[in-house]
């Protein structure tokens, strides 16, 4: 057996705390095979190495925002227009938040996230925008001035709720349907502390809460006190004491 440049292989090789002998000697060493650019690749498409990949993501949200402080989670539609209420609307929270001692966090993108987190930079506060890597790129929006960007859904979900002690929602499609229901089932599950959750947008939110009652609740599948896991507000001031009345800072 040869080595790499053509010598031969020792009959003992050390590898770190690894001791190989006879027919368990590698060619080569451990820093060779790691700066080796032209091995298989394959490795990088396993389920470790995905795992790995997680981990990561995790203590990189979880560093980025442990200082944060007090943070509220704002979310809604990335297709929610400039010149709309709701975008007003969302200016509007953005900057009651940080006037009211809090951090904004949002998805990061456009829409009404980019909205509170206008709201927020404009007022001086923390901005933060947790993004996600998606086929169709959106990128994160101007006024984010803490951003973070994951691979991973429930990794960003986690994040979310963990630097979170409140939530605003503002109307908003199946992103943001998700994002309401894992935060409304933690609460009703006491997975986390109770927090506030306000659906801004009564008429927007009237249906849903229509379908909770008349048929979920009806039909046994839930109970009529979990209809007050969440509060309904068009008022921003409203909204603001609704999510911030048990988390006073």
């Amino acid at each position: 057996m040869a080595s790499p440049e053509g010598a031969p292989v020792p009959e003992e090789q050390r590898l770190g705390p690894v001791l190989r002998r006879r027919d368990q000697v590698q060619a080569g060493t451990t820093d060779q095979r790691l700066l080796d650019s032209e091995g298989p690749s394959e490795w990088v498409h396993t389920d470790p190495w995905r795992v790995m990949r997680i981990q990561s993501e995790f203590v990189e949200g979880f560093g980025a925002l442990a200082e944060l402080g007090p943070a509220v989670s704002v979310f809604g539609s990335a297709r929610t227009p400039r010149d709309s209420k709701e975008y007003d609307a969302g200016v509007r929270i953005g900057r009651a938040l940080v006037d009211a001692g809090f951090a904004v966090i949002t998805g990061g993108g456009p829409g009404a996230m980019e909205a509170a987190n206008k709201g927020a930079n404009e007022a001086g506060g923390v901005s933060v925008g947790l993004g996600i890597e998606l086929p169709f790129e959106q990128g994160m929006n101007d006024y984010v001035n803490l951003g973070v960007d994951f691979r991973y859904f429930f990794v960003r979900k986690t994040c979310f709720v963990k630097y979170a002690r409140g939530f605003v929602v503002l109307p908003g499609g199946l992103g943001t349907l998700d994002e309401l229901f894992e935060a409304l089932t933690l609460v009703q599950t006491r997975k986390v502390t109770r927090f506030p959750i306000v659906l801004f947008g009564t008429a927007y939110w009237s249906g849903l809460v229509d379908w909770l009652r008349d048929t979920l609740i009806a039909e046994g599948k839930a109970s009529m006190h979990d209809l007050e896991l969440f509060h309904l507000s068009d008022d921003v001031d409203e909204a603001i004491a609704l999510v911030t009345k048990e988390v006073g800072i």
